[in-house]
């Protein structure tokens, strides 16, 4: 399983990139907007920042309702970074997404369909031509509804009809939520840094590293 960063602050990116774990950003408007900047200046400087990943998410915004404001804002947003190929336009799953889908996937642009709540949702988008769906299992569990399980249905739908689109484990909160997703089959999780930071933690690392320091011996000069 890969992971993606979900943020738009580019500090967290850089030290995700830096690791060596990153394959992508996800980002959407709400996520800029809570760094003060504009929407598509900060997409070219992450498109700059890390220039060897897969997918950067550029998301239509809210106010795009119909699939051809969908179409007129993506057609603006493949043009950051002069048409970066790394670009992935993020749509919303609603009749009007899926015909941007349909839309953008035949231009050769990589979509990611996002809020997907239903293993149905998923399929659809699949076969709208998204490159991606995001299923987000967090907002579900938040309704005392198993969103590890529905990642889990829609990779064994996708592996029994042979569809190419990658899931992406969306709203994942915890380390649990990124071991469990990673068995259930998706191919991608996208985490917060902190979640990340947190995967890497573990007490008896740190007691082993303190112990290994305390027992060491510099050799004579």
């Amino acid at each position: 399983m890969k992971f993606f960063v979900d943020t738009a602050n580019l500090k967290d990116i850089k030290k995700a990139y830096q690791i060596g774990v990153l394959s992508g950003v996800t980002t959407n408007p709400s996520l800029v907007a809570k760094e003060g900047v504009q929407f598509e200046d900060r997409i070219e400087e992450i498109l700059q920042a890390v220039p060897e990943v897969e997918s950067v998410s550029a998301e239509v915004t809210p106010h795009a309702v119909t699939a051809e404001e969908m179409i007129a804002e993506a057609d603006e947003l493949i043009k950051i970074n002069g048409g970066d190929k790394n670009i992935t336009i993020k749509v919303p799953m609603t009749l009007a997404g899926l015909e941007t889908t349909r839309y953008l996937a035949k231009k050769g642009v990589k979509v990611n369909v996002t809020l997907i709540f239903t293993v149905n949702q998923a399929l659809l988008a699949a076969r709208a031509g998204a490159a991606y769906v995001s299923p987000f299992l967090g907002r579900l569990d938040d309704i005392s509804e198993d969103g590890v399980l529905l990642v889990a249905k829609i990779a064994e739908l996708f592996r029994t009809h042979n569809l190419d689109a990658q899931i992406i484990a969306a709203s994942v909160r915890h380390p649990d939520h990124v071991t469990r997703v990673a068995m259930a089959g998706a191919h991608i999780a996208t985490v917060p840094f902190k979640v990340i930071e947190q995967l890497a933690k573990h007490p008896l690392t740190d007691q082993g590293i303190e112990k290994f320091a305390a027992d060491w011996v510099e050799p004579k000069k």
